[in-house]
């Protein structure tokens, strides 16, 4: 499910659990925790520092210069997904949609000069190094440190690291289990909470609204994914730069642009409406006095 805040729905659940604020019903799975991946929060912090230093060690290998990015600053960039200063996340979903194909520019992350989550998930530090580059060396360090893909922090937050490429998909590859590095991985956490009744339920009236709208989605975890996919087939898996769009192509990005604004914008109202009471409760009997 959709993320919220500066925590998240997760994170909102992990802090009333350590408030003492939970119910005792089902339990999770010895192993299973409330965070990406089905990793408790100390798993969490591991997995990153060690992926960014395999990161590191890779791109030294291939000659860039790379500095192991903390904790703090890859979640740094999964938070500032659709949060943007000065707007709340409904203004910003109302605004951008989910951000992907309104806010495409075809520009490596590192020269984003607006909103983007990849350039603060990589540091400044990172940041600053490839910018001292050469253009021509600039396209070699992106291909080194992310081939085709996203960076680690938006694979983290979309939970999709089959889309890792370069010394990226290397470090993932080293850290994570086979299985969380396919494009069908699904968070064991949310795959419990989706079996309980009251979430089949919203789920089932989820899908009826988002019909009636006109859009053919059964699940929020359907929607940003192909509005991703949509946008990569229409700029080369996302390496076309606006400027050298043909008249048609940039049409067909300006279509793209208001599909997203009004299937997010109704995925949102109906998450708000239908999902977000469920399962919070969910997730607090799921994991009561479990969170270490």
């Amino acid at each position: 499910m959709r993320k919220y805040g500066k925590y998240g729905v997760t994170g909102a659940i992990v802090l009333s659990i350590w408030s003492g604020d939970a119910g005792a019903q089902a339990q999770a799975p010895a192993g299973l925790g409330p965070m990406e991946f089905g990793m408790t929060l100390k798993q969490l912090v591991e997995s990153i520092e060690k992926v960014e230093q395999l990161i590191s060690r890779c791109m030294r290998e291939q000659g860039f210069e790379y500095f192991a990015a903390d904790y703090e600053t890859v979640h740094a960039g999964m938070k500032s997904d659709k949060h943007v200063p000065g707007l709340t996340e409904e203004e910003f979903i109302n605004k951008y949609g989910f951000g992907v194909a309104t806010m495409y520019t075809g520009l490596p992350p590192q020269l984003e000069s607006g909103h983007s989550p990849a350039k603060v998930g990589l540091g400044e530090r990172n940041v600053q190094v490839f910018k001292s580059l050469p253009a021509r060396d600039q396209a070699a360090y992106n291909r080194a440190l992310l081939g085709d893909g996203l960076s680690f922090a938006m694979a983290l937050e979309t939970e999709n690291l089959s889309q890792t490429g370069g010394c990226t998909r290397k470090a993932v590859e080293q850290v994570f289990q086979p299985q969380q590095l396919k494009s069908d991985y699904y968070n064991p956490q949310n795959a419990l909470i989706n079996t309980d009744p009251r979430m089949k339920a919203a789920l089932r009236k989820y899908a009826a609204e988002m019909k009636k709208a006109g859009f053919d989605y059964t699940h929020p975890d359907e929607v940003e994914p192909d509005v991703r996919a949509r946008l990569a087939a229409l700029t080369s898996n996302g390496t076309m730069p606006i400027e050298k769009m043909s008249p048609e192509q940039r049409a067909g990005l300006a279509k793209l642009q208001d599909y997203e604004r009004r299937v997010a914008a109704k995925d949102y109202k109906l998450q708000e409406e239908l999902f977000t009471p469920v399962e919070q409760q969910i997730q607090r009997e799921l994991f009561a006095r479990k969170v270490k």
